[in-house]
């Protein structure tokens, strides 16, 4: 979600796509060509971006409206996208097009039939220039749905290079080193990390890592479609794993009580922020956009991040999120809501918003270059590298009744674990019994 990139002026420069130029490729948006063909149509995008990933989302609105002629309005959802999608439907009020940050989310809609298949222009550019791992997350059934445009990279650790020096800690490879380092770091007079307790879904990122490492991929899957119970020994064992860093007040800026008080944008802040409290910070590769964006940091100078590190001889994990863009069927305007998809499926889109920072797209036809800086270049070339080795995130693959609402499932069962990580096993059943019943529904 949010969840989850950076800042550069490719040969196609940042101005020209804002001012709609075509000669970054993509070439006209749809059969009706480029031109203003959808002038005086509005269309309505429903996201759950706000703040500075907002802002740089309009800018890709706005290259389309320079493109097309067609006006657009954002409506940001909060993190409860299908209630809020849900209740505007019943009202009469769809918007046009949604951008679902959960594949879970994403199959109940088309599941409810709110969804309009893709056209065949949008497909042909997923089948270009996706590996087919987005082609099948974006899918239900053999209709693709969802078009993935924004991902997320969500293995690495962020941390201030200030923080890590004083403490003279190298960045660790392996879970045990990360914690040994955050004791050092924590005895030259900050907090290790920065952990946002405020956002069920940041401490489901957190189990995910640990869990993909620690009990490898195909357990991964297994969990993830709900065929391997939570009652497993391998949750047990990732969750005490995970509760070795809940349990230690040393570790966690403000403690067990301070990370619950913490948001997301709060826990960048408490590391890159005016008055840094941590040294490190784990979420996606998007914590990058709002150190730069909001605390005006120097990625790759003032802010730098680590891959994941390895869980007991593991695999270091490469977990991904995403948000994909779906045409609702209730829209008014479904011929400029395709439109907008066939545009979004070109590499001249994902460049507006690459150039903008905090962002990483799936699309391989995307120039490098045209990433704002080596960070979110590097982060990007190893999302599209690892093909489709990449796992979705869990939680998002999961019913949002379990894996995707603020106050219940999942998200609300890990935020009762950092309260009081005492008893794994107490909390793996828990989370058996909230996903037995999600799964059913």
């Amino acid at each position: 979600m949010m969840r989850r990139r950076t800042t550069l002026l490719a040969s196609c420069t940042a101005l020209a796509l804002a001012l709609g130029a075509t000669a970054c490729g993509g070439g006209p948006v749809a059969a009706g060509g480029g031109g203003k063909s959808l002038s005086g149509q509005t269309i309505t995008v429903a996201g759950v971006w706000s703040g500075s990933e907002q802002k740089n989302f309009q800018k890709v609105l706005d290259a389309f409206t320079a493109k097309t002629g067609a006006k657009t309005q954002f409506v940001s959802t909060g993190d409860n996208v299908s209630t809020v999608v849900g209740s505007k439907i019943e009202g009469g009020n769809a918007p046009d097009v949604v951008m679902v940050p959960q594949v879970g989310v994403l199959q109940q809609f088309a599941k409810e039939g709110w969804l309009k298949p893709l056209s065949k222009t949008t497909e042909q550019s997923v089948d270009t220039n996706y590996a087919s791992v987005w082609k099948k997350y974006g899918s239900v059934g053999d209709t693709l749905y969802g078009l993935y445009f924004k991902a997320a990279h969500k293995s690495t650790v962020w941390y201030s290079p200030d923080a890590l020096d004083q403490a003279g800690v190298k960045p660790p490879t392996t879970y045990d080193a990360m914690l040994k380092a955050g004791h050092t770091v924590s005895d030259s007079g900050l907090a290790a990390f920065s952990v946002a307790g405020q956002d069920g879904w940041t401490l489901t990122d957190w189990f995910e890592n640990i869990y993909l490492s620690q009990a490898g991929p195909e357990k991964y899957d297994a969990l993830a479609a709900h065929r391997l119970k939570w009652t497993d020994p391998t949750v047990v064992e990732a969750l005490t794993t995970l509760g070795k860093l809940f349990k230690d007040k040393q570790l966690m800026a403000g403690g067990q009580k301070g990370a619950l008080n913490t948001d997301f944008p709060g826990s960048v802040e408490k590391v890159f922020g005016p008055k840094p409290e941590a040294g490190m910070v784990y979420e996606g590769d998007f914590v990058a956009g709002v150190a730069k964006d909001q605390f005006g940091k120097k990625i790759g100078q003032d802010a730098n991040f680590f891959p994941f590190p390895a869980v007991d001889g593991g695999k270091a994990p490469v977990v991904s999120g995403g948000d994909a863009a779906v045409v609702l069927k209730d829209g008014k305007n479904q011929k400029a809501a395709m439109t907008f998809l066939e545009y979004l499926a070109t590499p001249e889109a994902a460049a507006v918003w690459a150039g903008a920072g905090g962002f990483l797209s799936p699309n391989k036809k995307l120039d490098l270059a045209s990433y704002s800086d080596d960070i979110a270049r590097e982060t990007a070339k190893s999302l599209v590298a690892a093909g489709d080795s990449v796992r979705f995130d869990m939680s998002d693959q999961a019913p949002a009744a379990f894996g995707g609402t603020k106050g219940a499932g999942e998200w609300k069962i890990l935020q009762d674990f950092l309260r009081d990580p005492s008893d794994p096993k107490a909390t793996a059943a828990e989370l058996e019994k909230a996903a037995a019943k999600a799964y059913q529904g």
